[in-house]
Parts: structure tokens; C-alpha cells; sequence
């Protein structure tokens, strides 16, 4: 009996919907909010958007060359396996595992159930359903591990579910986003658009009492690696069609396209959503929106008493499929790290339907905890350093993989070689050295967790040789 393989069923759109679909959560709808206050002035809440969005299409295109020369299961792990070696793709995945993937699936399901509360009240993260003394658990963590748990269902049935919620959901979204933005853009006060990009380039730290706080020259370099926190966390998991390349048709073209096709959706869209903020919203509106909810004050604005319900259906899809996306495609990392020998075994098989489903109930279950944690916003803003550290290393690898296999078929170049490699790793240095100088709460605990895989790679070393003699 032959052992079970990937069946390749996705074409080149439902690969870009998984980019899209993937990228775009809850975050446009919000952290503008913490951006405005860092930066304190329209250009540079736009500005703050426009590099992230550059360094995420750079990001992606680089990948693109990668993906042609492994199009394997795996993705990001298998890239830094080949350049690198298995502690460092080790070091990524235990990271991956622990928090990045597992982390932003809990946040984005707890978005779902927050925004799913402006429709029925009794599943808002005010109440209390059950208060175990060291923990209490609202309505909102249950809506949310339900979800998890059905998206998880519905995916060990096999991709070709999948593939159609995330492809249905995603085209809903753009075209709901495009048309908030559209609607904005008729509803421009031209008061609120002037007052907003008079001082567009004056920097300034906003503060809840309608104070400011000026920025000397250092500090407003801190100002914008602490508010790219935000839009990061809302340009991320665009690599997650890297982890499915076993399932994609011709992977070498189309994952590399798709990278570059749904990065550049998403970052307009994203750059497009915040100029329109800026056009209809006063600067201390978007700063200071009721809960961080820019895109529930922009609602209002645009569609009046029905903003809120308008604004929360769009979260509910786009968070719906958001995850989908993340819970498809992650767990295909557990899955080749287990055929590695470096995670449980059980977890590198496949089932009847072609999926990994041990592998996507492992991730369940940790997903549910983060959930009933209530950290997981706290460690997602502690991991972006490290997974911008991991995108460094994935493009130095570029460098490394054509001084180690110069004839190594390269169907897809990276785009503006070695130019824009190059830039995307200075920025990446630059983000990162500023949130060690500035932010050092948001660099150490996530250094830590990665670390921890260090002692766990040489405990899964020794488990699989010991398993080789016997």
C-alpha cells in the first residue's frame, strides 16, 4: 500500500485568496487607532502603512524564488532547513507552533466573537459564563473556540472544503473593503480633510488629554518601529500559501504569483483605507475611536445608526475567513517538521481525505488554550520582532541558497535582485534594533520562546535516534 500524498487542487486564485484571505483579519479595523497616537499625523499614519505594505510585497516577491526551488509542503520551514540548517527551520516552526500561527488564530477568533457581540449581546467578552478562580471564561472565548474548532472540522475533510470557504469569504471581503472605501471617499468633509493634512509631516506623540508630546530625531524613528508593530500584525501570515505547496497546481509559478498578487491587493487596500480615515474622521477620532474601532467610527460616519452593523458583519466575515485560511495552511508545518522526526509522529500523516488532521486538531487545541488565556494579544505584540528576525533570515537565505547552489533550477527569480532583498533586510534591522532600543518588552519574551526550542530540538534529536537503534 502506497503512503498517502498532497493532491494538488489549488490553481492560482484560490492561492491568492488564501494570501488575501489570510492577511486581512480585524487589524485594518483597528490598530490605526495605536498607530495615530505613536505618530500623530495623517502623512505618517499613511506613511507607516505604505513601508509595511512595501516591505511585505518585497518580502513576498523574494519568497517567490524559494517557492520555485522547494515547492514543497512546509514552506518558510523548508526554506530555512535548505539554507540554513534543521535547528534554525527548527527554531521557526517551534516558534510557528507555540505562538505565531496558534496565537493569531485565538486573536482572530476572539475578534469574531468581540464584533459578533454588536449583533447578540449575550456573546460579548463582558460576561462571564464561568469563573474558575484562576481563570474566568466569557461567552466570547466559547464563540471562539467553537469556530475553531468547526473551521478545524471542516478542513480534515479535505482541502477542496476549505478551498471553497476561504475563496467564497475572501471575494466577499475585497469587495465589501473596496466599497467602504469607495462610500468613504463620497462622504469626504472637506473641514475634516484639510485640518488632517495641513501638518501631515509634523510628528507627535497624541495623548488622551488632548496633550501632545514632540519627538527629537531618535525617538520618532522609535515612534514608527512602534507603531509598524500594528500594521505588521495586520500584513502578516502572506507566507501561509508557502506551507500548502504540495497542494497548489504548478507550485513553482503560481506560489510565487499569487504572493505578489495578494500582497499588492492587500496593501492597497490597507493604504487606501487609512486615506480615507483621514478624510472623514478628525485625527483624535481615529487615535482615540471607542475601543481602538477606527472602523466602527468610520461606519457611523458613512452609513449613520447602521455603521455598526454594517462594520461588524464585515469583521465577522473577514475574521471567519481570515482564520480558515490560517488553520489550513499551518498546519502543514507540524506536518513536515513530524516527517522530519522533530514533532510527534502521529502529526507527519495524512488521512483519508489527503489532509494532515492530526496535525490541524494539535493546532486546535493549542489555539483553544491561547483563547481561554486571554495573553494571546500581549504575545502576539511580543512575537513581531521574531517573526520579522525569521523573514530576515528566509531572504538572506536567497544570498546563501546562490552562492551554495548557483545551478539550482530557479524558475521565478526574486524580483529587483539583490536590491530589494537587500533593503527589506536593512528595514528588517532597522524595525528590529529600534524595538530592542525602544520597545524591549515586545522583543525579549518572544526571543525567549524561540529559544526554548533550543533544549526541544536536541530532546526530539535524541528521541529520533533512539528510535533509529531500536
Amino acid at each position: 500500500m502506497s503512503e498517502k500524498s498532497f493532491k494538488p487542487v489549488l490553481g492560482l486564485w484560490d492561492a491568492t485568496m488564501i494570501v488575501a484571505g489570510s492577511m486581512i483579519g480585524s487589524g485594518i479595523f483597528i490598530v490605526s487607532a495605536n498607530i495615530t497616537t505613536n505618530v500623530g499625523s495623517a502623512g505618517w499614519l499613511v506613511a507607516v502603512w505604505v513601508i509595511t505594505g512595501f516591505m511585505t510585497i518585497t518580502a513576498a516577491v523574494s519568497y517567490g524564488e524559494l517557492s520555485g526551488m522547494f515547492p514543497k509542503a512546509g514552506g518558510q520551514y523548508q526554506y530555512l532547513k535548505e539554507a540554513y540548517n534543521p535547528l534554525i527551520a527548527f527554531l521557526y516552526g517551534w516558534s510557528f507552533f507555540a505562538v505565531i500561527q496558534t496565537g493569531t488564530i485565538a486573536a482572530v477568533g476572539v475578534a469574531f466573537s468581540k464584533f459578533t457581540a454588536y449583533l447578540i449581546p449575550a456573546v460579548s467578552e463582558d460576561l462571564v459564563w464561568l469563573d474558575l478562580g484562576f481563570v474566568t471564561i466569557s461567552p466570547a472565548q466559547v464563540l471562539a473556540i467553537f469556530t475553531i474548532i468547526l473551521l478545524t472540522y471542516i478542513n480534515t475533510r479535505g482541502v477542496k472544503s476549505g478551498k471553497i470557504i476561504q475563496s467564497t469569504l475572501t471575494t466577499v471581503k475585497l469587495v465589501s473593503l473596496f466599497g467602504l472605501i469607495v462610500a468613504g471617499f463620497f462622504m469626504l468633509k472637506p473641514e475634516v480633510w484639510q485640518a488632517n493634512w495641513s501638518n501631515a509631516w509634523d510628528m507627535k506623540k497624541l495623548l488622551p488629554d488632548g496633550n501632545i508630546e514632540t519627538y527629537i530625531t531618535i525617538g520618532a524613528f522609535g515612534a514608527i518601529a512602534s507603531a509598524m508593530v500594528g500594521s505588521i500584525f495586520s500584513s502578516d501570515a502572506w507566507n501561509n500559501v508557502t506551507f500548502i505547496a504540495g497542494e497548489i497546481k504548478n507550485p513553482q509559478r503560481n506560489i510565487g504569483l499569487s504572493l505578489f498578487l495578494g500582497t499588492l491587493i492587500v496593501t492597497v487596500i490597507y493604504v487606501s483605507a487609512n486615506v480615507m480615515y483621514t478624510g472623514i474622521l478628525p485625527l483624535n477620532e481615529i487615535a482615540f475611536a471607542e475601543n481602538d474601532r477606527v472602523g466602527v467610527a468610520a461606519s457611523t460616519v458613512i452609513f449613520g445608526a447602521a455603521g455598526t452593523i454594517v462594520i461588524a458583519l464585515m469583521i465577522m466575515v473577514s475574521t471567519f475567513g481570515c482564520n480558515n485560511g490560517l488553520i489550513l495552511s499551518g498546519a502543514r508545518v507540524y506536518y513536515t517538521m513530524a516527517k522530519d522526526g522533530l514533532f510527534f509522529k502521529q502529526v507527519g500523516e495524512l488521512n483519508n481525505a489527503s489532509v494532515p488532521q492530526k496535525a490541524l486538531w494539535i493546532q486546535c487545541i493549542l489555539a483553544s488554550v491561547w483563547c481561554l488565556s486571554g495573553k494571546y494579544g500581549d504575545l502576539l505584540d511580543m512575537i513581531s520582532f521574531v517573526v520579522v528576525l525569521f523573514y530576515m533570515l528566509t531572504i538572506i537565505g536567497i544570498f546563501i541558497l546562490r552562492k551554495k547552489r548557483p545551478d539550482a533550477p530557479r524558475p521565478y527569480k526574486a524580483f529587483g535582485y539583490p536590491v530589494l532583498p537587500l533593503i527589506y533586510i536593512l528595514m528588517g534591522i532597522t524595525f528590529c534594533s529600534l524595538l530592542i532600543i525602544y520597545k524591549p518588552e515586545y522583543t525579549w519574551p518572544g526571543f525567549i520562546i524561540t529559544l526554548i526550542g533550543i533544549p526541544l530540538y536536541y530532546i526530539a534529536l535524541n528521541s529520533k535516534s533512539n528510535k533509529n537503534k531500536d
